[in-house]
C-alpha cells in the first residue's frame, strides 16, 4: 500500500469536477430557460437559432409597416369619400341651377356654394397627409408629375427581404385641377353672379353635369386602387403574422431547453456529485488505514 501519492482521491476528485461541471450547465440551463446559452453549448444551433431571430424580428418590423401603410390608405379613401360626397351635393345643386323652376336670383345663390364646395375640395387635398407625406395632391411647389401617389409610387417593406413590397400608385390628385372639368365649373360658377338670364344660367349650369359625373368616375377609380391595396396590405400582414409565430416556433425548438428533461439531468448530476463527494472522504480514509498499520 503506498500513501505518497492517494491514487484514489484524485481519480475521485476528477470524476467530481466533471460531474460538478455538469451540474453548473445543467442549472444555468434551468435558470435561463435556455439550451444554448453561448456558442460551445451548440455552435450549429446557435447559428441557426439567430437566423431565425433575425428572421422573425424583420417579419416583425414588416407587420409594423404594414399596419401603417393601412393607417395612410384608409386617411386617404375618407378624405376621398368626403370629397365624393362633396360633388354628389354639387350635381344635386347643378340639377336644381338647371332647372326653369330656379331663378337667376337663386342660380346666383347655387353658384356662390359650388365655389365654396369646391374650394373645400381643395382644402381636404391639401390637408390630407401622413406622417408629413401629402396622400392627394403634390406637396407644395411640386407639378402635377411629382405628386406623391403617382409618380413616384409609395413603396411599403413587407417582408425581409429588399424585394418584398406592395406599393401603392395611381396618379391620385384630388383637387379642381386634377378632377375633370372642376376648375371649369369653379370658374363659370364665380361668372353666375349678376350675369345672364335665368334661361342662360341655367343652360350654363347643365353644360357642368356631366364634368361632374366625370371627376366622380375619377374619384371612384383612385378609391378603388386605394381599397384594393389596402386589402393587399392586411392579407400581407396576416400572412407575416403566421409566419412570425412559425419562425419563433422553430426557434423555439431549437434554443429553448426542454424543463422535463433537464431537470431530470439536474437531479441526476446532483446524486452522482453527492456520491462523488463521499467517494472522495472514502479515498482519503485509506491512507488513515495505512497510518494504523505503522502504529
Amino acid at each position: 500500500m503506498r500513501i505518497n501519492t492517494n491514487v484514489s482521491s484524485m481519480t475521485a476528485l476528477e470524476a467530481n469536477k466533471k460531474t460538478n461541471s455538469s451540474l453548473g450547465l445543467s442549472l444555468e440551463k434551468l435558470s435561463t430557460g435556455l439550451r444554448i446559452n453561448k456558442a460551445s453549448d451548440d455552435a450549429s444551433g446557435l447559428a441557426i437559432a439567430d437566423k431565425l431571430r433575425t428572421h422573425a424580428t424583420a417579419l416583425n418590423q414588416s407587420v409594423a409597416n404594414g399596419n401603417s401603410a393601412v393607417a395612410l390608405s384608409q386617411i386617404a379613401d375618407k378624405a376621398m369619400a368626403e370629397q365624393s360626397n362633396i360633388l354628389d351635393i354639387i350635381k344635386q345643386k347643378l340639377l336644381q341651377a338647371g332647372t326653369a323652376t330656379t331663378s337667376a336670383e337663386g342660380i346666383e345663390s347655387i353658384g356662390k356654394d359650388i365655389n365654396k364646395l369646391l374650394d373645400q375640395v381643395n382644402n381636404i387635398a391639401v390637408q390630407t397627409s401622413y406622417n408629413g407625406i401629402q396622400l392627394l395632391q403634390g406637396s407644395s411647389g411640386t407639378t402635377s408629375a411629382e405628386r406623391v401617389i403617382g409618380t413616384p409610387k409609395l413603396k411599403f417593406q413587407m417582408g425581409a427581404t429588399a424585394t418584398d413590397l406592395i406599393t401603392l400608385g395611381s396618379g391620385i390628385t384630388s383637387n379642381t385641377a386634377g378632377l375633370d372639368g372642376m376648375s371649369a365649373l369653379q370658374a363659370s360658377a364665380a361668372g353666375w353672379l349678376g350675369t345672364g338670364s335665368a334661361a342662360d344660367l341655367q343652360s350654363a349650369a347643365r353644360t357642368h353635369i356631366a364634368s361632374v359625373d366625370s371627376a366622380l368616375n375619377t374619384l371612384n377609380s383612385w378609391r378603388a386602387d386605394v381599397g384594393s391595396t389596402q386589402n393587399q396590405l392586411e392579407s400581407g400582414i396576416r400572412n407575416l403574422m403566421t409566419q412570425v409565430t412559425n419562425t419563433k416556433a422553430a426557434e423555439s425548438v431549437i434554443r429553448d431547453v426542454d424543463y422535463a428533461q433537464e431537470s431530470a439531468t439536474f437531479n441526476k448530476m446532483n446524486i452522482i456529485s453527492q456520491a462523488g463527494t463521499y467517494a472522495i472522504s472514502q479515498a482519503n480514509n485509506v491512507q488513515q488505514n495505512v497510518m494504523r498499520l505503522l502504529q
